[in-house]
């Protein structure tokens, strides 16, 4: 893919710039020369955002709604500088994201715990408050009317409590954000997509992960919009392999209930291995050391985020 590419449907794929080429995205919905953004990205982003939307001859003006499917800072630390870009956008999320964005210090309070405070500036940059009053809450079900056409919200827990989809009511098809895990572009192989579960360091859920895909699963889309990274095809298919690899973590973090202090790099190689063994079998041609490199930051994750929820378990 490109750093900003037609996904057919008006639905454009724009590259955030986070990290690394083609790991996050921000994708616009254009109807009648009206727009919707779905997710942000952080720092640096609007510009790109803006780029974007000289190539389609539309202006800030034209952005009617920002919409994050949740408040991870990789997908809205930029909600606060497009709010401010874009005059008449409302910005839609998740209720129990909602106070996050009105008032950013708790989250910023968090990932500064688990990264430090200069990475997060290099990493996010500022984060900005929004106006309470331009908050549209994304509860399950309700509709957003961007120029006739519907863009629904679904409430989809399981990576993150606060975490929501949105299916676009022209193609059927639906921005996952977080929750149909990671589809990075490096991995593409004989124009098949590689596909790896994402937990969370606090609220992964696998139980709710379950139910979410299924979810999605029965709207019957023919395409999914991913943040890590947009378009992936075969959706069926890989519901079915990341229901088998949520098992899989889970019972890795299992078996590495009573390790006490060593739980975290114990799971995070059993995360490894997994994720090789993955590659192989899908027979991708990266070497393994490359493979790592793409996902180092998604084991620490997902490792973090299984010590976690062993801790909740009775």
């Amino acid at each position: 893919m490109n750093a900003f590419e037609c996904l057919g449907h008006d639905i454009y794929a724009v590259d955030a710039g986070y990290v690394r080429p083609l790991l996050a995205a921000i994708h616009l919905v254009v109807e009648n020369g009206r727009v919707a953004i779905v997710d942000t990205g952080s720092k640096g982003a609007l510009e790109r955002t803006l780029d974007a939307l000289k190539i389609l001859r539309l202006t800030a003006a034209s952005v009617d709604y920002v919409m994050l499917t949740h408040v991870h800072l990789d997908h809205a630390g930029g909600a606060g500088q497009m709010m401010q870009a874009f005059p008449q956008a409302r910005l839609v999320v998740h209720p129990r994201g909602a106070p996050h964005m009105i008032d950013p210090s708790r989250l910023l309070a968090g990932v500064t715990a688990v990264y430090g405070a200069a990475e997060v500036v290099r990493l996010y940059g500022k984060i900005l408050p929004i106006e309470e009053q331009r908050i549209i809450l994304a509860t399950h079900g309700s509709r957003v009317d961007l120029a006739g056409r519907e863009l629904l919200c679904l409430d989809t827990p399981g990576h993150a409590r606060h975490h929501v989809c949105v299916r676009d009511g022209r193609s059927g098809n639906i921005f996952t954000g977080d929750i149909f895990g990671l589809s990075y572009r490096e991995l593409d192989t004989d124009g098949r997509q590689f596909i790896f579960p994402t937990t969370t360091p606090v609220q992964f859920d696998p139980a709710a992960m379950h139910a979410s895909l299924d979810l999605l699963m029965g709207l019957r889309p023919s395409a999914l919009y991913l943040t890590h990274y947009s378009e992936v095809r075969e959706v069926a298919a890989k519901a079915a392999r990341l229901h088998g690899l949520i098992e899989k973590h889970v019972s890795i973090a299992r078996s590495e209930r009573n390790a006490g202090d060593e739980r975290y790099p114990r799971i995070r190689a059993g995360l490894v291995d997994l994720l090789l063994d993955e590659v192989r079998r899908f027979g991708c041609r990266l070497s393994p050391t490359r493979v790592l490199e793409l996902f180092a930051t998604d084991l620490d994750l997902n490792a973090q985020g299984l010590v976690v929820w062993l801790d909740t378990q009775s």
